[in-house]
């Protein structure tokens, strides 16, 4: 039996064991404020800290799989889950529940294990699917928003959560005989990552991304449920359901959302993700019918998902090296953006008496990182171009319209002896060697005006005083306009060809 191919199925279905433990407390909470009296800042509170530990874990243990495997991650996290699902299912107290349900964040922070793990069976061009396949554990915050009250309304709240300790050891023996003992390590120090990542801005960038796209996941999985039968008077199991169905269509889009990352540009796929939280945002923001209410809730299903899919993509492209902890980072501040969000909400309701300014706040944030996503995938474009310059084999010279040297090349320097340094700001025509007459440069101009381009052999001198005879090709750079912003130049040295 191949272990490595068991790794994608038995990480993804522990990930939903993983999410469904995350989410007891905001799944049964219906049942459980029957029997602890809670005012509405507690209540949040309750259903809010969970998200704390899930969210700041995920950093070291994104690191410790790179160091130790997934195996012995995903066995010990269990086994550690094991006392606060005990713990809160024997609850009396408010001050029990918000105890238990800090370290109940263990189940959410094993999300980092299977992103850092998972690529390393697989080749780059994959790494957007495998990643949303793996997103799918997901369903775990469904099983429980939808199967725990159907079965709390048969056996109580506090059974149905012990429930739970029988699967958790179940899935510790699991990964104790099925998981990868010879997964591939990485020993690099943190430190050391760490002083190449801070100051990368594009860690940042992604980090917000995620912030709102699986902020927004678990903000609407936790508050979904108590608030569909407090604000609209839904039946619990009601409630239950539609969040359920909340968490299937988020859960349905991410590994869609990682496929259209291998197969087309991640950031264009962002466009249209924030692009729709930002409407979602308006259209929830004006308190709508239960009707509506459900489009701008489905619809950021829709795009969260997505998202919560592509981001990954990012990962690998930019930060190979350091995986595991810029995971352990990005996915850290996905489940921040799902802890902050019910508190506020809770605040504005006590002070305002509805939600809109919430709403209204998402919608803004999805508009920045909207604005965000445009300005990255313009500074990827550029630094393509500036790539390809640099490692055309071919020299290049870029000029402005005064004939201005603006940009060369390595091949430059490696044909003319001149550095970037020493020729940037000068004319081309300090590269003359005299032999062509005057004629020939004005021809060679009205030919670039008339055609845009001209295309021949030149002699030129290089910085040693060496004539050298070189093929030319001069293409007139235009705007969007039609006007023409600069002048590129590509040579390559024929001399030798010429001599024989």
């Amino acid at each position: 039996m191949d272990v490595r191919k068991l790794q994608l199925p038995l990480q993804t279905v522990s990930l939903i064991l993983g999410f469904a433990v995350w989410v007891i407390l905001s799944s049964l909470m219906p049942f459980i404020k029957s029997d602890i009296p809670m005012t509405p800042g507690q209540l949040s509170w309750v259903t809010a800290v969970p998200v704390i530990l899930g969210s700041v874990l995920r950093i070291p243990i994104g690191f410790w799989t790179n160091k130790y495997g997934a195996r012995k991650l995903f066995a010990i996290s269990f086994v550690l889950l094991l006392f606060p699902v005990y713990y809160v299912s024997q609850a009396t107290t408010f001050i029990d529940l918000l105890i238990g349900g800090f370290f109940l964040g263990i189940g959410g922070a094993v999300f980092s294990v299977g992103v850092t793990s998972l690529p390393k069976y697989y080749p780059k061009e994959k790494h957007g699917s495998v990643n949303g396949l793996y997103g799918i554990g997901n369903l775990g915050t469904a099983v429980s928003a939808f199967g725990a009250p159907v079965i709390a309304g048969s056996i109580g709240w506090s059974a149905t959560v012990q429930l739970y300790l029988i699967l958790l050891a179940v899935f510790v023996l699991l990964h104790v005989f099925l998981g990868d003992r010879k997964e591939p390590k990485v020993v690099t120090p943190v430190r050391e990552q760490m002083k190449e990542i801070y100051r990368n801005p594009r860690l940042w960038a992604i980090s917000l991304f995620y912030f709102i796209t699986f902020g927004c996941f678990v903000a609407f999985t936790i508050y979904l449920p108590n608030f569909l039968v407090s604000h609209f008077q839904l039946a619990k199991a009601d409630a239950g359901f539609r969040t359920a169905m909340f968490i299937a269509i988020a859960t349905a889009a991410r590994p869609i959302g990682g496929w259209l990352g291998d197969k087309f540009n991640s950031f264009i796929i962002l466009m249209f993700v924030f692009g729709g939280l930002t409407l979602s945002g308006i259209l929830l923001s004006f308190s709508p019918d239960i009707q509506l209410y459900t489009v701008g809730c489905l619809l950021i299903a829709v795009c969260a998902g997505t998202g919560n899919g592509t981001i990954f993509k990012l990962v690998p492209l930019y930060f190979l090296k350091q995986a595991g902890l810029v995971n352990g980072i990005v996915s850290a501040m996905g489940g921040l953006g799902g802890f902050f969000p019910p508190l506020i909400l809770a605040s504005l309701l006590s002070l305002t008496g509805h939600y809109a300014i919430g709403f209204m706040a998402l919608s803004e944030f999805a508009l920045v990182s909207l604005v965000l996503v445009f300005w990255m995938y313009y500074q990827d474009r550029l630094r393509l171009a500036t790539e390809i310059i640099e490692n055309t084999a071919e020299a290049i010279i870029i000029t402005d319209l005064k004939g201005t040297i603006r940009q060369v090349n390595p091949a430059f320097t490696k044909v003319t002896g001149y550095t970037q340094e020493e020729i940037v700001g000068e004319n081309p025509r300090i590269l003359k060697s005299g032999k062509q007459p005057s004629d020939f440069y004005a021809a060679m101009w009205k030919t670039i005006k008339e055609k845009g381009f001209w295309q021949g052999e030149i002699w030129n001198r290089r910085k040693n005083g060496d004539e050298y005879l070189q093929w030319l090709t001069i293409s007139a750079i235009k705007n969007d306009a039609g006007e023409i912003k600069h002048y590129a130049g590509m040579f390559s040295d024929i001399s030798k060809l010429r001599n024989k």
